[in-house]
């Protein structure tokens, strides 16, 4: 089964040393980025049949771009450079815990929806899953693309990923708006993937088994909370499974982290044409897998 990623796709500059500030860097040194390429890519690096719906710049770093997520074996069939916008950058810097801040340039969104040009609805159609996040909710014109797709994925039975990954200064730090638009998106969800600070912002419940009912009930079919040291906790009707976290041997930095982990478990769930079973069975190598990316700059490096 082939999956369709939707959303941004953009360049990581990042800063290869810990600092505790952006003033602070002195070298930067590319990498893919942005939540849905990272899946896209790590799925297809895992064997599977991926593709990418959105787009960069028609500009030397949307072609850089394009290139690396092609060598990845992503599918680019829905992914354009778009004239007029400018490859969305961000620089990154990572302190002594592996912690990153972004400062973004550019705007991936716009370049994302201007590329698609109202073919969106094809590529859900000819896809057989679809994998989605909040980022692409936040205006108007894009969230009314993004729940259109939602809906046809829907109507055509196929199934949904949803990770909320949700970043409140997209939100204009409003909360509220942000847990309205993502707990739009919990209904008919083959699996609902979030942190334990997104499950909270969502469902009001500070623990995980509470927050993870929570979304079942809203009509998610299976959850994963994934907690840090803490490891992740898998919840389903009559599936249920906790994973402890795996160290990193040498931690440099956990950009990307959650996006390995989510790419490794589309990857395994197209290979069984999205199986539930599969999910309980590749939760710890996706642990596995996010631990390696720990020991990276980049998620994709």
């Amino acid at each position: 089964m082939r999956t369709l990623c939707f959303g941004e796709a953009l360049v990581d500059l990042i800063c290869r040393r810990p600092v505790s500030s952006l003033a602070d860097a002195d070298a930067f040194v590319p990498s893919p980025g942005g939540v849905s390429a990272n899946v896209a890519a790590t799925a297809a690096r895992h064997g599977a049949a991926v593709a990418l719906g959105g787009g960069a710049g028609d500009d030397p770093w949307g072609a850089w771009l394009r290139d690396r997520l092609a060598a990845a074996g992503v599918d680019l069939r829905w992914f354009g450079l778009a004239a007029g916008c400018a490859t969305a950058v961000a620089f990154v810097t990572v302190d002594e815990r592996g912690e990153p801040t972004w400062q973004l340039y550019g705007d991936a969104i716009a370049a994302t929806v201007d590329a698609l040009a109202g073919r969106l609805l094809d590529a859900v159609t000819t896809c057989d899953a679809l994998f989605f996040t909040s980022n692409t909710l936040v205006r108007k014109a894009e969230a009314q693309l993004t729940m259109a797709a939602r809906e046809r994925a829907l109507e055509l039975g196929r199934p949904i990923v949803f990770d909320p990954n949700l970043r409140l200064q997209r939100w204009r730090r409003n909360p509220g708006r942000a847990a309205m638009a993502a707990g739009a998106c919990v209904p008919g969800a083959f699996l609902v993937k979030c942190n334990q600070a997104e499950a909270r912002l969502m469902t009001g419940e500070s623990d995980p088994e509470a927050a993870a009912a929570s979304l079942l009930a809203a009509g998610a079919q299976h959850v994963i909370v994934t907690r840090g040291v803490g490891g992740a906790i898998l919840r389903a009707k009559g599936m249920r499974l906790d994973v402890r976290a795996q160290p990193a041997k040498l931690l440099r930095s956990t950009v990307g982290a959650g996006d390995v982990f989510l790419g490794l478990l589309i990857a395994r769930l197209g290979q069984t044409d999205y199986y539930p079973s599969a999910l309980a069975a590749a939760l710890p190598e996706a642990a596995e897998q996010a631990a390696r990316a720990c020991e990276r700059w980049g998620a994709l490096e």
